[in-house]
């Protein structure tokens, strides 16, 4: 069997094509990149597939059988780009799709969630078989910024007292490692996220634990935070998107204790505090 998958040099690709070799060795893997010199440490078959050019799709999917579709990064554009490879997707054979989409989509207030029910919608319209990962916020979207509430003396946002369900980038791939390698996944639906949630006042005090060194959380109104997040250097669009993703995890966006993922797994997913010793690392 030969399964492919999309972004495949991005950083959940790259945890999905490393696990996929420890399970079934490099022969049969098909990393879909945008440029191949990105991808020649990856250690298995690199082919150019661009989401915003359909003819280079079809023929990196020839002779798949399952592809892995990792959402696009390009927010605005991506049920454009998903569509197309879901297109080529079937012109080229290919039997079955699975794609990350986003925790609840069918009723997330994340500015993110319309695209991903889109590429939904177009998945389950296409004929072919599909599974859908509903994956929850990835734990280094918030330990990315332990280093700068270091630097700060205070872990900043606008997530109040919202719990947060999310698990390591790496749960989530081998997650997707589960479900492209064994039976059983046509037709469904799994909401993924971390066996145990957290605010981010609860945050900053793990990273004040492992450090020693007194790192409050200050929640600050979202206007603030966007401007911070811009003044640190993120475009203005970015920042103003994390900062209202922030708003939304104050509603429970974030949450959710169905404990799917773990099942998914067969064991726990990584503990907070494993997150952010390594990320310390």
């Amino acid at each position: 069997m030969t399964i492919a998958i999309t972004g495949a040099t991005g950083q959940l690709g790259r945890h999905v094509i490393g696990k996929l070799k420890q399970k079934t060795g490099a022969d049969g893997i098909v990393a879909l990149v945008r440029s191949l010199d990105k991808a020649q440490d990856l250690g298995v078959e690199a082919r150019v597939a661009d989401y915003t050019q359909p003819a280079t799709l079809e023929a990196a999917l020839a002779g798949v059988d399952t592809l892995l579709l990792i959402s696009g990064n390009e927010i605005g554009q991506r049920a454009v780009q998903h569509a197309n490879v879901i297109t080529a997707a079937g012109k080229a054979g290919v039997k079955h799709v699975v794609y990350t989409s986003v925790l609840h989509a069918d009723r997330s207030p994340l500015s993110l969630a319309p695209e991903h029910l889109q590429t939904e919608a177009d998945l389950k319209a296409s004929g072919i078989a599909y599974t859908i990962l509903r994956n929850g916020w990835y734990t280094e979207n918030y330990t990315g910024s332990i280093k700068p509430a270091l630097a700060n003396g205070a872990f900043y946002g606008s997530a109040g007292e919202g719990r947060i369900a999310s698990s390591a980038r790496a749960d989530y791939a081998e997650a997707a490692v589960v479900v492209l390698t064994t039976d059983g996944h046509a037709g469904k639906t799994y909401e993924l996220a971390g066996d145990t949630a957290y605010t981010l006042a609860e945050l900053a005090a793990e990273i004040s634990k492992q450090t020693g060194k007194d790192v409050p959380y200050k929640d600050i109104p979202e206007a603030d935070y966007a401007a911070a997040l811009k003044a640190a250097g993120l475009p203005e669009g970015f920042a103003a998107a994390l900062a209202s993703w922030d708003v939304d995890a104050s509603q429970g966006a974030l949450f959710d204790e169905g404990r799917e993922l773990s099942r998914l797994l067969g064991h726990p997913t990584t503990p907070l505090a494993e997150s952010v010793k390594l990320a310390l690392a």
